[in-house]
């Protein structure tokens, strides 16, 4: 079964994000008093497999959930082959929709700087957020709608 290692956040853009261990994620909008959270945006929630952080981890950085400024550390779901559209059970209530796999990464960002290398723009995923309510650690994620059409 799949699951979320963590649920993170922060204040600013650009920094890495502090685990909450649970946050309330509000429909259309993102993941309430995180940096990133907006409405007019497709990448309200961010989300990385730990099998990606432990690649880097593999190379002797020392990394948490977080350091990569994902809102959801996920496990055991090959995120990166999900198809755009792709629906996502998360908990008992929140339902997000995959918008983009990977970005552009801000040149020098304060992510590469400490760590030297980012995944994010190859193997993080973004979504919004189709119905809201609370993700916590260890709650399931699995796919319950997928797109034909990536």
């Amino acid at each position: 079964m799949a699951k979320i290692i963590a649920v993170c956040r922060s204040e600013k853009k650009g920094i890495r994000k502090e685990n909450i261990g649970c946050g309330i994620f509000k429909a259309g909008f993102g993941l309430i008093d995180d940096a990133h959270s907006d409405c007019h945006t497709h990448r309200q929630v961010s989300l990385l497999a730990i099998e990606s952080i432990d690649k880097m981890r593999a190379m002797g950085l020392d990394l948490v959930p977080g350091d990569f400024a994902e809102n959801l550390t996920t496990e055991g779901l090959d995120l990166v082959v999900l198809p755009i559209g792709t629906r996502l059970a998360v908990g008992e209530e929140v339902v997000l929709e995959v918008t983009q796999i990977g970005k552009e990464c801000h040149t020098g960002c304060a992510i590469f700087k400490q760590v030297g290398k980012c995944i994010m723009p190859k193997e993080g995923v973004f979504a919004k957020v189709i119905r809201g309510g609370e993700i916590k650690q260890g709650d399931s994620i699995c796919v319950v709608e997928s797109s034909l059409v990536n």
